[in-house]
């Protein structure tokens, strides 16, 4: 009688080699201004309140979350209803915390969205109603009050063991579930300078915006106070208000030169590139080594009716090895990374693989582009 055991051990081995004389290029494409830059001074504001949701079909909050209860006593006593936080079972009620982002230039009873995220341990909020809810600022001052049926976009269903959850039950949306109460509306008739600020900071991007706007206007208004601002003079632009001036600034357009960049997410693989970005003449082959080791125990016994021999365990130990050619793929100058990584998938490279390479590559100085590994 035999008994087989099997242990393997895989041992990869990669091997790269790289060479690179420089070279780049970058692809521009002509942008609004609108699209890449915003305004000094003109932002949303977040807004936050804590509240109830009911109305849920025995999904809520179990009575361990003492705060749920807590709450709904006090609503209930506001109400003229006076009842002890102790004695309160119900697992139709969550608690929750609404927040919502409230623009520039709100006027009070425009309306806003807001999103409910429970906070104590129900398991769906789903088909539930927000009672009543003030949303706050920074400042605690209430800004805009929230009230609604909520709209979630996963559920939970199943039980005894067997259930079955998609997305996130616990947070849902009520679209125009809010009402502003406070305004928050900037005054741009008190602008002297309107200050445009690029939302990716480039010295040439600045640079052009400044330029657009000094040819249009025919005089020199604009300029670029560093890589992510530029300054325009409201009084000398003839411009009949500050929102004319940035209405037809935010119309004009520039010649936006894409960034050359990779970006690589090694935890899963993904690899991302922006702008036209180049390789210098590059050489990368890529082989793989492969160990085997088979260790298998044999059970050895006396014959029967022995009344001499032991049972003794045999190793039986063999050894694999599997080093293929390696492959290799040539870049010519000009080459773009997308060709380099079809040539690599054609090899048999995997994702992790390619970003190895890559990082590779670009230590060499043959990657004329920024390569940000996340």
């Amino acid at each position: 009688m035999a008994i087989r055991l099997l242990k393997r051990l895989t041992i990869l081995f990669a091997i790269l080699c790289v060479t690179t004389p420089a070279f780049g290029s970058s692809t521009d494409r002509r942008v609004l201004i609108r699209d890449v830059t915003q305004i000094e001074g003109v932002r949303d504001n977040q807004l936050v309140g804590y509240g109830l949701v009911i109305g849920l079909r025995g999904t809520g909050d179990r009575q361990q979350t003492f705060f749920t209860v807590q709450t709904l006593a006090n609503v209930l006593q506001r109400m003229g209803v006076q009842i002890a936080p102790g004695v309160v079972v119900v697992k139709n009620v969550a608690a929750v915390f609404v927040t919502a982002s409230l623009p520039a230039f709100s006027r009070p009873g425009m309306k806003l969205d807001v999103t409910v995220s429970s906070v104590g341990d129900a398991k769906s909020i789903e088909g539930g109603v927000l009672l009543f809810t003030a949303l706050r600022g920074i400042d605690g001052q209430v800004y805009a009050e929230a009230q609604g049926p909520l709209v979630v976009g996963g559920y939970t269903e199943g039980g005894a063991g067997n259930v079955r959850t998609v997305n996130h039950p616990t947070v849902a949306r009520i679209a125009e579930g809010g009402t502003i109460e406070r305004g928050v509306s900037v005054d741009l008739t008190r602008f002297k300078t309107v200050s445009l600020l690029l939302r990716n900071s480039d010295f040439t991007a600045a640079r052009d915006i400044a330029d657009v706007i000094n040819k249009d206007f025919a005089k020199p208004i604009a300029n670029a106070v560093d890589s992510s601002r530029v300054d325009v003079d409201v009084a000398g632009s003839g411009a009949a208000s500050v929102p004319v001036l940035i209405a037809r600034m935010q119309n004009l357009a520039i010649m936006f030169h894409a960034p050359a960049k990779v970006v690589v997410n090694e935890r899963t693989g993904t690899i991302v590139m922006g702008g036209d970005v180049k390789l210098s003449p590059v050489s990368v082959i890529h082989g793989s080594l492969t160990i085997e080791v088979e260790t298998a125990f044999i059970v050895s016994q006396p014959p029967p009716f022995s009344s001499t021999g032991t049972t003794t365990v045999v190793p039986d130990t063999r050894l694999t090895v599997k080093d293929p050619p390696a492959q290799s793929i040539s870049m010519k100058e000009g080459a773009n990374v997308d060709e380099l990584i079809k040539g690599l998938h054609a090899i048999g490279a995997t994702s992790h693989d390619i970003i190895a390479i890559l990082q590779a590559i670009k230590a060499a100085g043959g990657l004329q582009a920024e390569l940000e590994v996340i």
